[in-house]
């Protein structure tokens, strides 16, 4: 008899936590742009439409980043109009700069991302600017998108560790935090670029944003788990009162300009630990995991996910 018959995890709520969670789904875009086996539109859209089907709800889709730096996702405009949008299903993207909001608005895109650093050597390595620089790039891409009623979210890399610079101060990514947010962007994503954070860290950050007049009801959290912490930070995000996840099916990706992040937190997992702990999320996990089996497959190469690997035997 499998677990899943047996009626595992037991549910046993595990003090204060969100009701419900948001599970932000990011496998399309940041779990594919580094891998080297090119997966085929058709294959995208079908990862897509399996994705919402689970019921996950919010699923970002594809990144209009210069096909140069980021080849695996070349195909933005040719996966976008190919996709069947489901009904209350969210499909953001991630734009770099105008150029590719310019993309994103003619594919018919109401909702996209924009990607910061807290660090000066990463903004430097990725934005080809500064920490205070980015915010050139930053304002006039949030300004017009917010003009053309679309939604802008903010991610921040670096903010627990730097591979160049070591542990990055707090109050510098609080500094960066809230000048992102005063931009107009409705959510911030604290990025663990390459998986080093730990639980205290976690609580000390969002305390201090907190502090600063940052609430949770404005964060998500978005851990990779290289030194396999990413389920612990996350518990310790949501006990802090974030409810919004990210997190990619599989466990895949990594990020193509820090050589030591690894994947991101697996979804299967994410959701093995919310079903845990009685905290819904409307996540269907036996149909996720066949997906991410699914897709395993067609990179060639087995699931990082714990619970994929197990469920899938």
């Amino acid at each position: 008899m499998s677990v899943r018959e047996l009626g595992l995890p037991a549910r046993a709520p595990a003090g204060w936590l969100p009701d419900r969670v948001t599970i932000w789904e990011v496998g399309a875009r940041d779990g594919l742009q580094n891998e080297q086996v090119a997966l085929g539109v058709e294959a995208k859209i079908e990862f897509l439409d399996r994705l919402a089907a689970a019921g996950l709800t919010v699923l970002e889709a594809t990144s209009f980043v210069s096909p140069k730096w980021v080849p695996q996702l070349a195909d933005a405009e040719e996966l976008l109009a190919g996709l069947a949008r489901r009904p209350g299903v969210r499909y953001p993207v991630l734009v770099p700069n105008e150029r590719g909001l310019d993309r994103a608005l003619a594919a018919g895109c109401t909702e996209i991302a924009i990607f910061g650093s807290a660090t000066e050597t990463f903004a430097r390595r990725n934005l080809n600017s500064t920490v205070d620089g980015q915010f050139e790039l930053f304002e006039p891409v949030v300004r017009r998108a917010l003009d053309a009623g679309v939604e802008v979210r903010a991610y921040l890399s670096m903010c627990f560790g730097d591979p160049w610079e070591g542990v990055v101060d707090v109050e510098q990514v609080v500094r960066v935090s809230r000048r992102l947010l005063d931009l107009g962007c409705f959510q911030l994503s604290l990025g663990d670029t390459i998986g080093v954070a730990t639980a205290g860290q976690v609580e000390r950050l969002l305390g201090a944003l907190g502090e600063a007049g940052v609430g949770t009801e404005a964060l998500a959290v978005h851990f990779h788990d290289t030194y396999g912490q990413a389920l612990t930070n996350t518990l310790a995000a949501l006990r802090c009162g974030v409810s919004t996840v990210d997190s990619s099916a599989g466990g895949l990706g990594g990020c193509p300009y820090a050589e030591s992040a690894t994947g991101n937190l697996a979804t299967e997992d994410l959701v093995w630990l919310l079903d845990g702990l009685g905290v819904e999320h409307g996540v269907d996990l036996d149909a996720l995991v066949s997906t991410s089996t699914w897709l395993a497959e067609r990179l060639g190469r087995p699931s990082p996910s714990r619970v994929v690997r197990a469920l899938s035997k």
